[in-house]
């Protein structure tokens, strides 16, 4: 198993772990973004709106699994979160997250 695999392995692994607990999938892109292209089922909170989402995405008692376009700003997203008590993971860009899913 090389570096790679063992890298993304466990991401994929992760991500299954947490849809087997019912993750949400936040995709934090614009509406613009999500609109043109999304994971079906995901919800649209861009990222400047994420911290005041915040008690609304607590409410839903889930793991949160973010993406974006990159998995930059999902990163960012899933930082925020976690410093807020949610469980949260960056999924990467929302087209390859989709493919792992």
């Amino acid at each position: 198993m090389g570096l790679f695999d063992f890298l993304f392995g466990n991401k994929k692994r992760k991500i299954q772990e947490f849809k087997s607990r019912g993750a949400i999938i936040v995709d934090v892109r614009s509406k613009g973004e999500y609109d043109s292209g999304a994971i079906p089922g995901s919800k649209n909170i861009p990222l400047p709106s994420i911290s005041s989402k915040m008690k609304e995405i607590k409410k839903w008692n889930k793991p949160v699994i973010c993406c974006c376009a990159s998995g930059m700003r999902s990163a960012s997203a899933a930082g925020i979160l976690k410093s807020n008590g949610i469980e949260a993971m960056n999924g990467g860009g929302w087209f390859s997250l989709s493919k792992k899913l």
